[in-house]
């Protein structure tokens, strides 16, 4: 099949062999800010178009995830729209919470599908020198960056050590709960369909219950949500036909890789039924 390599930033576009796509989908990784071409691959393979790009790291994105413009991605989303007007885009993580806030600004979108999501728009997670968090947002809107829910300092902490991200993130939930109003996303703005992924045994953070809280929300206002559950998965979505990601040295994610695979072909499917039908 086709691939693209692309520069400034770093990216890859993989295109169907036969034809014209069925469909359009910017890919977006987590907190690495990695190029996802393996699932590009994955859904080019179903008749998709998939573009990912280096969404921080590298010139000239910001140097970490901290306020990165929303409005960045809206370049790449253009491109994909010259291939196909049913456009999706498919978030993990931070990717996904980027993904949710593409829902609301891009109206284009058919399809947004957030992988171990977050109901939040978090601070940045890059520390400082001295290891403190940077109280900063993730992400920005037009030079403004979004209200945030702040983690907890752990060079200050004074009760049991984390043994795990989610630990930390649950932390942060309790230890600040009058900043979670204002950090909240605005997803019953999002005029696409909407799915979310979510596995039991996330370990980054409560991806299950931040779920919930999309879909409670957004039923608040009438707007039904598809909301795919696996108990034994964890924080990394594997699609049909996908390379497990290599694990992160002191890093856990959580969750077993069978559990994560028949997560994943379950987004598939959603993903390859959700576009068609939108047309």
């Amino acid at each position: 099949m086709p691939v693209e390599q692309l520069s400034a930033p770093e990216g890859v576009l993989v295109t169907p062999d036969d034809g014209e796509p069925a469909a359009a989908v910017l890919v977006l990784s987590g907190s690495s800010g990695r190029v996802q071409a393996d699932r590009c691959r994955v859904l080019a393979g179903h008749g998709l178009a998939a573009l990912s790009v280096r969404w921080f790291g590298a010139d000239p994105q910001p140097a970490t995830l901290q306020e990165v413009p929303v409005e960045s991605f809206t370049p790449h989303l253009d491109r994909l729209f010259g291939l196909s007007d049913r456009l999706g885009v498919v978030g993990t993580s931070f990717g996904a919470v980027a993904a949710l806030l593409l829902g609301i600004a891009d109206a284009r979108l058919r399809t947004v599908v957030a992988l171990a999501p977050s109901h939040l728009v978090w601070a940045t997670p890059t520390l400082a020198d001295d290891d403190r968090p940077i109280e900063r947002s993730a992400f920005s809107w037009r030079g403004d960056p979004l209200h945030f829910m702040p983690v907890v300092d752990q060079t200050t902490w004074h009760g049991p050590p984390f043994s795990t991200p989610r630990q930390l993130y649950e932390a942060s939930l309790r230890t600040f709960p009058t900043r979670e109003p204002d950090a909240v996303i605005d997803v019953e703005q999002i005029t696409a369909h909407l799915v979310l992924a979510a596995g039991g045994a996330d370990a980054v953070w409560p991806s299950a219950a931040f779920a919930q809280q999309i879909r409670a929300r957004r039923a608040a206002y009438g707007i039904e949500t598809t909301v795919l559950y696996e108990p034994l998965a964890g924080h990394r979505v594997i699609l049909p036909g996908e390379t497990p990601a290599l694990p992160t040295q002191d890093y856990q994610y959580g969750g077993a890789e069978d559990a994560d695979r028949r997560l994943g072909i379950r987004v598939l499917d959603a993903l390859l039924a959700s576009l068609p039908l939108a047309g």
